[in-house]
């Protein structure tokens, strides 16, 4: 227990390190990117306050604090080595003009650690405005510091009404960028998150259907108990009734796991997402199964209806897989297309390609479950219970679904209810 604490303690602690080292070193050469607005080089707007604070969001250090000092510092030391290798100024010159900057990353980061950033990650314009409030203060204090109190300057309200203007514009500029990059990683995990909803979706009712062949099968075992009791074939019966047992206990854990896998996809429906969405998650995961088998395929999507669903869990899991299947069914090079209309009140799914196709005598068969034209590199059939599963998730929704053959390639078309589909 010991040696894995320390263990753990120590991959934090190079975790923080790292995040120190990389928000100090970008800091540091971004500060030096800069915009002069007052007299003289002292005082200078770059990006390095945009760099810091964007840092502390994306890599959360482990003590705000000690990041600003630290940062702080390595800003000070730079510009003053600087100064004495390629302006030859004076040491305490040097020292005087650029130590004041340092009361910037103090200060910024000073105000976060009382406010804690982490609660406003997901308020934008509260995290904006917490913003603007610690870097014009910041700002501020180092301005003041660098021309009243060091050369008795006077502060005029244009100074004032740009640092003000300056840190509106950075801290919101800031607070856009992060906001998309933390857009972007959400919309990754929702995808991850409804792509295993979907699988999960499939193999609940395929999980659903064998519980049912279970329950017959536990009732025929105990019918038989009782006819070879009858009978007073009492090790037969025996036997018998073992068995309906086993079959029963085998049926118990099986409802426990469909209540869990239930209970998944259940949470993952309650966040509508609209139809275009769904097909959107459709044809970027089959862009990517293509390039993993290594084909070249263009989707084509075309769209004329579109609606929030509160199925796209079922829809996912009934058109990746015809879409999968379409992608395993083209060679090399190919072409799908997914159209989405409504007729009447239903929601037609037309999906196309320009595969090997399917026999005319196989269609009768094909949502038969092992049904399969899929081998490995060892013969070894696949488990054919795709298109089984998509027609059973077509049934839950109530529609239909038809095969058309074609010169090249198959025709799938689904006729879904709209009222069923749509929230």
């Amino acid at each position: 227990m010991f040696s894995i604490n320390k263990v753990v303690r120590q991959n934090i602690f190079k975790k923080n390190g790292l995040a120190l080292v990389l928000t100090v070193f970008l800091t540091v050469i971004a500060s030096e990117l800069k915009v002069v607005p007052f007299n003289g080089e002292a005082f200078r707007f770059g990006l390095g306050s945009i760099a810091f604070f964007l840092l502390i969001l994306t890599f959360p250090p482990a003590s705000l604090l000690l990041t600003g000092c630290i940062t702080g510092i390595a800003v000070v030391s730079v510009r003053i080595a600087g100064d004495l290798l390629f302006h030859l100024d004076p040491f305490w010159t040097s020292v005087t003009n650029h130590v004041p900057a340092f009361l910037f990353y103090f200060l910024f980061a000073l105000g976060f650690s009382i406010v804690k950033i982490e609660r406003y990650k997901t308020l934008p314009f509260v995290l904006g405005a917490w913003a603007i409030g610690f870097e014009f203060i910041a700002n501020s204090v180092e301005h003041f510091i660098r021309y009243w109190f060091l050369n008795h300057e006077i502060i005029g309200l244009r100074d004032w009404a740009l640092l003000i203007g300056v840190a509106i514009f950075r801290s919101y500029f800031v607070v856009g960028l992060y906001s998309s990059i933390t857009i972007t990683e959400q919309k990754k995990r929702v995808e991850e998150m409804l792509g295993v909803g979907a699988e999960l979706y499939s193999e609940t009712l395929y999980l659903q259907k064998s519980m049912n062949h279970i329950e017959q099968i536990t009732a025929s075992s105990h019918d038989l108990y009782r006819q070879l009791k009858k009978n007073e074939l009492h090790l037969l019966s025996v036997q018998a009734l073992h068995i309906a047992q086993e079959i029963h206990e085998v049926k118990k854990d099986s409802q426990r796991i469909l209540a869990g896998l239930q209970k998944i996809t259940e949470i993952k429906k309650e966040t509508p997402l609209l139809l275009s969405d769904v097909l959107q998650l459709v044809i970027h995961a089959n862009e990517k199964y293509s390039e993993l088998l290594k084909k070249d395929i263009s989707f084509q999507l075309s769209i004329s209806v579109d609606f929030e669903t509160d199925q796209q869990i079922p829809l996912l899991a009934l058109l990746n897989n015809i879409t999968a299947n379409a992608v395993e069914a083209i060679i090399q090079k190919g072409k799908i297309e997914v159209d989405v209309y409504e007729e009447s009140l239903n929601t037609l799914f037309i999906i196309k390609d320009s595969g090997i196709g399917i026999k005319k005598e196989d269609i009768s068969i094909v949502f038969e479950p092992g049904y399969t034209t899929k081998f490995n590199e060892k013969g070894v059939a696949a488990t054919g219970i795709g298109l089984s599963h998509v027609k059973e998730i077509i049934h839950t929704l109530a529609g239909k679904i038809e095969i058309e053959p074609c010169k090249q390639g198959t025709v799938f078309r689904i006729h879904i209810p709209t009222n069923h589909i749509r929230k």
